[in-house]
């Protein structure tokens, strides 16, 4: 039994010889290998930098100016013996002396004199009542700069407005004028077909070139005087469609007396103090006269007179 465990042994201590060598081995080339290619890899291989068991020692920085000094001699070099030197002659000259370079200046500090054990107190409310009055200013000229501005806003809305109202002014007038057109267009329409019923009347009754009455009229058969009468009624028929007057108006004539001249255009148009109708009643036939304008002309040349009175009977 002994001699079947000595080769187990032996070959254990041999194994653990081997890894012990190996394990110095890696130590001296861990040891070997500089700190700086352990920071490289570490930082190639993205690892906290904690990991790294082996780091470089930094430089101490210390604060303050960089100091600049010259190296003279061997550094950490022995003192050279004294030996007895030979003589020479002097023949060069000794070198100049080099002056130690200038120490720095130190600045000095300036004392400020102690402020006075009482200060002008009169100053500092000078320097307040200015500082107030120009706050004063300000807000004056901020105030008076907001009135311009709201006197131009005002300006250009009360501009606004009166361009608005004239426009709409313009509008009604073109209306008005339009309806005033639109009127006397019937009213001529409603006249020419008033004269071609009288026509058709007159044709009807039997005589020809006479105007139209509820109850035949007795003359002298003359032709003047039937001229005369056409021309009296195509007056009465312009009068009764330009006239507009009151509903309570009395069914009696009113004399009216118009001055004309040639081609019918009216000059004027004037009752009859004897006209039965009231102040409103008596307008309204002198203003069917004037509204009219153009009383018939064409074909009453013959009968045609300056100044023409009739009766108005509405």
């Amino acid at each position: 039994m002994r001699a079947d465990s000595r080769p187990k042994g032996t070959s254990k201590a041999v194994v653990l010889s081997a890894v012990l060598h190996l394990g110095i081995v890696g130590f001296l080339a861990f040891a070997v290998i500089p700190c700086s290619f352990y920071e490289e890899l570490f930082a190639t291989l993205h690892l906290p930098a904690s990991w790294n068991p082996i780091t470089c020692t930094k430089p101490v920085s210390l604060q303050g100016e960089i100091i600049e000094a010259e190296l003279v001699g061997i550094t950490a070099a022995p003192p050279p013996k004294s030996a007895k030197a030979k003589p020479v002659p002097d023949t060069v000259p000794p070198p100049p002396s080099v002056p130690p370079p200038p120490s720095e200046e130190v600045p000095k500090i300036k004392t400020l004199p102690p402020p006075p054990e009482h200060p002008d107190t009169v100053d500092q409310e000078k320097i307040v009542a200015d500082a107030a009055q120009k706050a004063e200013d300000a807000k004056k000229e901020q105030e008076e700069k907001q009135r311009q501005r709201a006197a131009e806003l005002d300006a250009q809305a009360a501009k606004h407005k009166q361009e608005e109202q004239k426009k709409i002014d313009e509008l009604f007038a073109k209306m008005d004028a339009a309806d005033s057109s639109r009127k006397q267009a019937e009213s001529k329409a409603k006249q020419a077909k008033q004269q071609m019923e009288d026509l058709k009347n007159a044709q009807d009754n039997g005589r020809e070139n006479l105007p139209y009455a509820e109850q035949a009229q007795t003359g002298s058969n003359g032709n003047d005087a039937d001229l005369r009468a056409q021309y009296l009624a195509a007056i009465q028929n312009t009068l009764k469609q330009n006239w507009v007057g009151p509903d309570n108006m009395p069914s009696q004539p009113c004399l009216l007396h118009i001055v004309q001249l040639s081609g019918g255009q009216v000059v004027s148009a004037k009752v009859d103090s004897s006209c039965p109708f009231d102040e409103a009643g008596r307008k309204s036939v002198e203003d069917a006269a004037m509204r009219a304008n153009q009383l018939p002309y064409k074909g009453f040349e013959k009968v045609f007179s300056r100044n023409v009175d009739m009766f108005f009977k509405p």
